[in-house]
C-alpha cells in the first residue's frame, strides 16, 4: 500500500508522556485512534482540523494510562474499540463498543490495512500494530528498553520471546512507541537491534539476566 494514502500523527498527552497516535487513510478521510487517553478531546479536535474522522480506537493494552479516555471516545465518536481478548474483560461496562481481537487480525482503515501483533510480556493480551512498514509498538518496545514485566501478569519470558519475533519483521520498519522515553521521538528495528541493550544478548537467560539482574 502505497504511503501516500496513509494518514499518521503522533501526540503527547499527560503526565506519563504516553504518545497517542492518528492512523488512517487521508483519501477516505477515516483514522483509528491508538490507545485513548488523557487528552482525547484535543485528539479528536485534530482529527477533526485535519478532516478526519475518528472510526475506531485500537488499544496496545489496557494499563490505566493507556486506556483512561475510552469511554470518552466512545462517547463522542460512537464507534468500536479494538481489544486483544486476553484483557478484554478489563474494560469494563462498554460491551456493545468492545471488539475482541488476537493476533493476525487485520482491520481495513478506508484502504490501509493494519495487522494486530500479539506481543505478550508486559501484560498477557499486549499487541503492536503494524501499517505501511510501520510498528505503533505501545509498552512491548521502546526505544533502546522494553516495557516492565514485574506488574502483574508480565512475563520476562514472554517479552523476550515477543522482542525476537517484532526483530524479523526487518530493519526498516519505523519503529513508533507508546512513551516519549528517548531523546528522538520514533527509531526503526535496526536501530534498536544494534543499540537496544535489550537485544544485545544470545540467549532467553542472559536477557533475563539482563531484564531482572542478577
Amino acid at each position: 500500500m502505497s504511503d501516500s494514502i496513509l494518514y499518521l500523527k503522533q501526540m503527547e498527552v499527560g503526565p506519563m508522556e504516553n504518545f497517542i497516535y492518528l492512523i488512517g487513510d487521508r483519501k477516505k478521510n477515516e483514522c483509528v485512534m491508538v490507545d485513548p487517553a488523557w487528552e482525547v478531546d484535543r485528539v479528536l479536535k485534530t482529527a477533526e482540523a485535519d478532516g478526519m474522522k475518528v472510526v475506531g480506537g485500537l488499544v496496545t493494552h489496557t494499563h490505566f494510562d493507556h486506556v483512561n479516555g475510552v469511554e470518552d471516545l466512545i462517547g463522542t465518536a460512537d464507534c468500536k474499540i479494538y481489544v486483544h481478548e486476553k484483557e478484554a474483560g478489563f474494560l469494563k461496562g462498554m460491551k456493545t463498543h468492545l471488539e475482541k481481537v488476537e493476533g493476525g487480525r487485520r482491520l481495513e482503515v478506508g484502504d490501509l490495512e493494519i495487522t494486530f501483533l500479539h506481543t505478550p510480556g508486559h501484560t498477557p493480551g499486549s499487541q503492536c500494530f503494524l501499517v505501511n512498514n510501520r510498528l505503533v509498538s505501545g509498552d512491548t518496545l521502546f526505544i533502546n528498553a522494553c516495557g516492565r514485566c514485574d506488574l502483574p501478569g508480565g512475563s520476562p519470558e514472554q517479552m523476550y520471546e515477543s522482542l525476537q519475533r517484532l526483530a524479523k519483521l526487518g530493519e526498516g520498519v519505523i519503529l513508533l512507541p507508546g512513551h516519549n522515553y528517548a531523546e528522538r521521538p520514533t527509531s526503526t528495528i535496526g536501530d534498536e537491534l544494534r543499540r537496544n541493550p535489550y537485544y544485545q544478548h544470545s540467549s532467553l537467560s542472559d536477557f533475563l539476566r539482563l531484564r531482572m539482574g542478577p
